[in-house]
């Protein structure tokens, strides 16, 4: 009698392109600015939850805008910790996605259409607060430019395209 796989216990399978084509090999459809601000909104909600499921434990309520969370040294540490390693950790992973990228069919590719090390999401993570301080230009250059790249993607050589 053959036995039929437990299909709850295989790990999901990778999306269909894992090895998106860079530029000019193919097509390849880029994640634009509306989308990828989208798929950011998501994983800031994400990462609110769990924040504040972390500042509650400690006694804190982020939520408050009479609450002192916000001045919390820790509390800002342990954010940024989080942050990074989500971010890294999932747009390294196999699915080269965070959730919010995920849910709207998008992967963060090395220019190469490979997938990111940890070290080069790292390095893409930390880019982003250099897209920020300069009055978010980093990011509005998502719009502009041919393969819709913002600054952090230029220094991280990624590209953030959409799979089917």
């Amino acid at each position: 009698m053959a036995s039929v796989p437990d299909s709850g216990s295989a790990a999901p399978p990778p999306p269909p392109v894992w090895n998106a084509q860079p530029a000019g090999q193919g097509q390849v459809a880029y994640g634009g600015f509306w989308i990828r601000l989208v798929a950011y909104i998501i994983d800031a909600i994400v990462l609110s939850v769990v924040v504040g499921a972390i500042a509650s434990v400690m006694g804190l309520n982020i939520f408050d805008p009479e609450s002192e969370a916000g001045m919390d040294p820790t509390l800002n540490l342990i954010s940024v910790i989080i942050g990074w390693l989500y971010f890294a950790l999932m747009e390294s992973s196999e699915r080269g996605a965070t959730l919010g990228k995920m849910a709207l069919g998008l992967r963060v590719v090395s220019n190469s259409g490979q997938r990111l090390s940890f070290l080069n999401a790292t390095g893409r993570y930390f880019a982003k607060i250099l897209s920020a301080i300069i009055l978010c230009i980093g990011f509005l250059m998502i719009a502009f430019t041919d393969r819709k790249r913002g600054l952090h993607d230029m220094i991280a050589s990624t590209l953030v395209v959409k799979y089917p």
